[in-house]
């Protein structure tokens, strides 16, 4: 571990796994010029941590987080069929982190299909399907157990029409599958119609899950807030992030009442590795969110007009966005628009 020298906010740092060190370091250097003081606690989690230490997330780095409250975590690999648990899941339900939130608005000079898309996903992080209750019954049989709970359904229920309150947010749209899951989903759909009756000011609807696929596709902009199950929560937050460029562009936040862990939220992409090529953005806008979360919101808008200052020249946007631009001079532009700003 190393710390930074002593000053404002202590935030944990996880670098993360195949471009998670390149993108990190980018996001960390525009913080520091953002205007924000920042302490960077730097902890590594992930497979190189579980093939020196037996496990991809010490138990001091959940302490870490715990202490401080705030985390800042590039992208973490984990292993597909086989291998370690994802550090994801276990931050999530180690830190209580109960809702994940995805906002996903189009940015001006990114190439997408979309124009005017403005929402934000919420999904519930701890239970269901997503949180990984799975045994094998008997040789060639295996179980997985949907948890839905009226404890957690309702606070993340909550928590979504509050978000829309605060952020002038017209309507929650509940996505679910009741009417096959009558019990589970059932429970989760009920849990939101009563929060809701909380929310006059909020409008309220529901939307099955395959439905919300087919409209999302079709009109994006028709939707405000999306509410969702965990395991829904994680391929429409995704599908979203195609809407307005992909997953290199889009923020990603995991929230509880105690502790928040900020991250990117597209994979580790180990070919990528080492060659700097990666795009930044999307650990840059989860960093924007994190100061948020610290109460800067000055700085959080000039990093957030930063990177669209940078994205609106071509000549620097990266190779994902149909650029040619590297790591190293998107991210040179970004601190220039700082700068400059």
């Amino acid at each position: 571990m190393t710390t930074a020298p002593a000053a404002g906010h202590r935030v944990v740092m996880i670098p993360g796994d195949g471009i998670g060190p390149e993108v990190s370091e980018a996001a960390r250097r525009v913080v520091d010029a953002s205007g924000c003081s920042i302490e960077w606690e730097i902890h590594e989690a992930g497979a190189a941590v579980a093939e020196r230490l037996g496990t991809p997330l010490p138990e001091e780095v959940v302490e870490a987080i715990r202490r401080t409250g705030v985390a800042l975590k590039g992208p973490v690999t984990t292993p597909v069929g086989h291998g370690f648990r994802s550090v994801n899941v276990t931050l999530r339900q180690k830190l209580e982190l109960y809702a994940a939130v995805r906002p996903v608005r189009s940015l001006p000079g990114v190439p997408s299909r979309y124009e005017n898309v403005d929402l934000v996903v919420v999904r519930e992080n701890t239970e269901g399907l997503y949180a990984g209750l799975e045994h094998e019954v008997v040789p060639g049989v295996v179980e997985s157990l949907k948890v839905v709970t009226e404890a957690a359904s309702l606070r993340i229920a909550r928590f979504a029409f509050e978000l829309a309150r605060k952020q002038g947010r017209g309507r929650v749209t509940v996505v679910h599958k009741a009417n096959i899951m009558k019990l589970s989903d059932g429970l989760f759909l009920d849990c939101a119609r009563r929060v809701a009756a909380e929310y006059p000011e909020v409008a309220c609807d529901d939307l099955i899950i395959d439905n919300c696929a087919m409209q999302l596709v079709r009109a994006p902009e028709r939707f405000d807030v999306l509410l969702l199950e965990n395991l829904y929560g994680d391929i429409i937050s995704d599908l979203c992030a195609g809407l307005v460029g992909g997953l290199g562009v889009v923020p990603g936040s995991n929230l509880g009442d105690r502790c928040a862990v900020f991250e990117a939220v597209h994979g580790s992409a180990p070919d990528l590795a080492g060659r700097r090529l990666a795009n930044p953005t999307a650990l840059i806008l989860s960093a924007s969110e994190m100061l948020r979360h610290l109460g800067e919101d000055a700085a959080a808008d000039r990093v957030v007009a930063a990177v669209e200052a940078a994205l609106a020249d071509p000549a620097h946007r990266t190779r994902d966005l149909g650029g040619s631009a590297t790591l190293d001079e998107y991210t040179e532009a970004v601190l220039r628009a700082l700068r400059n700003g």
